[in-house]
């Protein structure tokens, strides 16, 4: 069982950190799931039991020029009309990826079973990329001392001719191959409308003002890209709206099993009850910059938040209040 990348690209090396310090704002622990293509950070929250659910697919492979890339033409062609939700999401990871790490080695736990999974708290992770921002290079190695770690070894620029490394040990756990079933991705949720978000910015904003107000925000959209945001109270009543933010095309034309949303009036509402700290939280702490930003409803169930920024994806999963 072994693990190794070396980042030597610095816009790597931010945009990782990025990413590992917004896991590190929305989770004090989570796995890690290595694969021969990918890393994972999974929070597998009972979302059926109030929890949140969190999902960070980070893409090592590099596709070629003979990928399939997600558009509005492609979902309309009758060869995609039977696929799925969680087919049509991966589609849209598909566009503008390259390599994290420009040297990634990996052996998983068999010749086999080409993976590993490790807890981590990610914070101390964050911390230690942070002071190594201005490194030639950082490597990253899953190593024995007196515990399992996941060593940072950071090579930094000098004037003399004498190298400087600085290294960081930061201990995990690995997880036995009995529990691995608990870290599979959940899917997409067959959902009643899926709407882009507005800046995040801006709905941070909105939320922190309407945190003073209520424990409890309604959040709702329909398929004419209109989303609300309302808080209800004794004594107060208050909604913000965001209109024209725009339908992806999965979420108009894809209800590709014949769902809800083919013959959904684009006037109603879908909307869902959540805590609005769980909501804060997320918005917080994300630091992705994503080049898409969704939002998928289930009727009083779930809300299904989605980042896509090139080859990185966020889920992250608010149950309805009871």
């Amino acid at each position: 069982m072994k693990f190794r990348g070396k980042i030597t690209d610095i816009a790597c090396l931010n945009h990782f950190t990025r990413v590992v310090t917004t896991i590190s704002k929305l989770t004090k622990t989570c796995v890690l799931r290595l694969t021969p293509d990918h890393l994972f950070f999974i929070l597998p929250g009972k979302v059926t039991n109030g929890g949140v659910g969190m999902w960070c697919q980070l893409l090592q492979v590099r596709w070629f020029s003979s990928r399939i890339i997600f558009s509005h033409k492609l979902l309309l062609q009758p060869s995609v009309s039977g696929w799925t939700n969680l087919q049509l999401f991966h589609l849209m990871l598909q566009e503008n990826l390259a390599n994290f790490f420009q040297e990634y080695q990996m052996e998983g736990v068999t010749s086999e079973v080409q993976e590993i999974c490790l807890e981590v708290s990610p914070e101390p992770w964050s911390r230690a990329l942070k002071t190594v921002q201005s490194a030639k290079s950082v490597k990253l190695k899953l190593t024995r001392k007196h515990c399992a770690c996941v060593t940072v070894a950071a090579e930094l620029p000098t004037l003399s001719s004498v190298g400087r490394v600085v290294t960081h040990d930061v201990p995990v756990d690995v997880i036995p191959r009995r529990l691995w079933q608990e870290f599979q991705e959940a899917g997409v949720p067959d959902f009643d409308v899926s709407v882009y978000l507005p800046p995040l910015k801006t709905m941070k904003s909105v939320v922190d003002r309407m945190k003073n107000l209520s424990n409890f925000l309604v959040m709702e959209a329909n398929l004419n890209g209109d989303m609300n945001l309302k808080i209800q109270t004794d004594l107060v009543s208050v909604t913000t709206h965001f209109k024209d933010l725009g339908n992806p095309a999965w979420g108009v034309d894809s209800s590709q099993d014949g769902g809800p949303s083919q013959s959904r009036d684009p006037e109603v509402m879908a909307e869902v009850t959540v805590d609005i700290r769980k909501l804060q939280q997320f918005l917080m702490g994300q630091q992705v910059n994503p080049s898409k930003a969704l939002c998928n409803i289930v009727h009083q169930n779930v809300v299904h938040l989605v980042l896509l920024h090139e080859d990185v994806s966020l889920q992250y999963f608010i149950p309805a209040v009871a």
